[in-house]
């Protein structure tokens, strides 16, 4: 039977910690649906990306516009399984609102699983949920939590999750993918196959959620997932950008996350890996002009092994040479590399239509994610079951 999420949103959530696990859990095949108070199915909320910048507290710049896709006055709790609030600036007035706090007491009143991350655990504060209770939050919360009746678990890591009972904690969305498998866990999933070694290929200037949304939701199902950046070793950041279309002829340009490498590049052993991800953004366009990065995606093709690329990835498939005969999409603007590359074409008509052909899963841009993950995982092997 198909699993149904509520995701509790508001302007200013942190951008990473609702689209991770929103993307993720469709990949999953889970129904979620996204809701704001005194907003409707296609309302926006803008997000907040947080992280440290060397300053005594984390530094906010504005994220993606994230769409809702249902609406908050007809919610019907009945019909969902679990509701995962999301952290950011959002849950400091969202404690404030009597309707939330209702629909929040209605998921702990019918002990179903309630995940909170950040400082969405405001809102389990207010609601009067975390009493008794075993659970964490972003630090500067704890005082609040605290005085709630929390017996207060101590993060030794920006990544520290807690589940007690039904309720999830997590501290940061570093901690996704443990976050992610406690929810999918306490809601009756089990994963099988998921022994697999997986190659992101970074550069600066990827897409933000081209890169964290796939790299967390397989580390979520306990694939082990490297991420390398020619010249950069484990450790070292790559800045990522933010694209998003907001009435412009092409898509904007922001500052994103840090994405923290966890692999080095250099004396790589690419053999070693069952497939590759290839993010879009700006890095494709430099990152293809690196024999040795066209070399190892040109032998992941050659092996058969999964490959996976979406938007802007394409460009270092095409500089590979390995989209001859092969059918597949990418961001429109793309289509140009992908036919002198040798590739058939394929129309992304809706932008998040992705294809699997062979060994190759290509998508057009990042509202694809759940479809590109899905086929991914299917070519790894991977299940997740209900």
């Amino acid at each position: 039977m198909t699993k149904s999420v509520l995701i509790l949103c508001g302007d200013y959530m942190e951008d990473y910690e609702v689209m991770v696990p929103f993307q993720a859990l469709l990949a999953f095949g889970i129904n979620v649906d996204t809701v704001c108070p005194g907003k409707k199915a296609g309302d926006i909320c803008r997000t907040a990306v947080h992280q440290f910048s060397g300053h005594q507290t984390y530094s906010e710049s504005r994220g993606h516009n994230f769409t809702l896709n249902a609406s908050f006055d007809e919610i019907d709790v009945s019909k969902y399984d679990a509701i995962l609030i999301p952290g950011g600036r959002a849950p400091e007035y969202l404690a404030m609102d009597n309707s939330v706090l209702d629909v929040v007491r209605k998921f702990s009143e019918s002990v179903k699983p309630i995940a909170s991350i950040s400082h969405g655990q405001l809102v389990l504060a207010a609601a009067d949920l975390v009493k008794g209770r075993k659970c964490t939050a972003y630090q500067s919360v704890k005082p609040v939590v605290v005085a709630a009746g929390s017996h207060w678990i101590e993060s030794d890591t920006t990544a520290k999750c807690v589940k007690d009972g039904n309720i999830i904690t997590g501290v940061t969305y570093k901690g996704h993918p443990e976050f992610i498998r406690l929810f999918v866990e306490a809601l009756g999933g089990t994963i099988t196959g998921a022994d697999k070694r997986v190659l992101f290929l970074c550069g600066d200037f990827m897409e933000d959620y081209e890169v964290m949304v796939p790299f967390q939701a397989l580390q979520a199902i306990g694939c082990q997932v490297d991420a390398v950046c020619p010249n950069k070793r484990a450790g070292e950041t790559c800045p990522t950008a933010i694209h998003d279309f907001e009435g412009d002829q092409t898509y904007s340009e922001k500052p994103g996350h840090d994405f923290t490498l966890n692999a080095t590049f250099e004396g790589l052993d690419a053999a070693s890996y069952d497939g590759l991800v290839i993010p879009g953004g700006r890095a494709p366009e430099y990152l293809a002009l690196d024999e040795r990065v066209t070399a190892i995606a040109k032998d992941f093709m050659e092996r058969g092994k999964p490959v996976a690329s979406i938007c802007h990835g394409q460009q270092i498939l095409a500089a590979a040479g390995a989209l001859k005969g092969k059918k597949c999409t990418a961001y429109p603007a793309v289509k140009l590399n992908v036919v002198l590359g040798g590739g058939a074409w394929l129309e992304p008509e809706p932008i998040h239509r992705c294809f699997t052909d062979g060994n190759l899963v290509t998508g057009a841009a990042w509202p694809g994610h759940p479809e590109f993950i899905s086929q991914f995982i299917e070519l790894l092997g991977v299940k997740v079951l209900f």
